[in-house]
């Protein structure tokens, strides 16, 4: 391996004992050409200094999990950085997508009647009831996706839960609103 090579896993070993001076180094080393990957995918300066921030952040969080058999600490690095570029493309389409479809709705409808509001203020009742007969992990799921519109993984990551465990909630509570609804 070479001597880079070497630097990295002494500051990765590092920065998975809690050391965050280290990932200050690996952010030097390493962010020009996450960067560069970042704007690949997403096209847009903003958003990949964005991708980059968060990939720094799961390499701070994600340091103890790091395993060198696996590959060089550089190629994890930007691994993390093409999925979290990747995962902020899609969350910025699904939002692009919801505002369009938000636009059509509004330039569609008619003029919404007496009836047609007090039927809209039942139905939020209503979902704010059977939201609130949910256990309080499924609720800050299905609360974080619908009114935030966040992602599984956006969710799993801000709460530090395992993806399989969000979408596992996601489920459920969407079950459990179906029977309740």
């Amino acid at each position: 391996m070479s001597s880079e090579g070497e630097v990295d896993l002494e500051l990765i070993s590092r920065v998975a004992r809690g050391d965050s001076g280290p990932l200050r180094l690996l952010y030097e080393r390493h962010a020009g050409m996450a960067f560069a990957i970042c704007m690949r995918v997403l096209r847009g300066r903003a958003d990949a200094e964005d991708a980059v921030q968060a990939t720094f952040v799961e390499v701070w969080r994600r340091a103890p999990q790091y395993r060198r058999e696996q590959g060089s600490v550089e190629a994890w690095i930007f691994t993390i950085a093409r999925t979290r570029a990747i995962d902020l493309q899609r969350t910025r389409a699904s939002q692009q997508r919801v505002a369009a479809q938000g636009a059509r709705d509004n330039t569609q409808a008619d003029p919404e009647t007496p009836e047609d509001s007090v039927s809209r203020s039942r139905d939020r009742v209503r979902i704010e009831a059977a939201l609130q007969e949910l256990p309080t992990d499924q609720r800050q799921v299905v609360k974080l996706a619908w009114f935030e519109g966040l992602s599984h993984s956006d969710i799993a990551k801000k709460e530090g839960l395992a993806l399989g465990t969000v979408k596992t909630r996601a489920r459920l509570a969407l079950a459990k609103l179906g029977e309740l609804l």
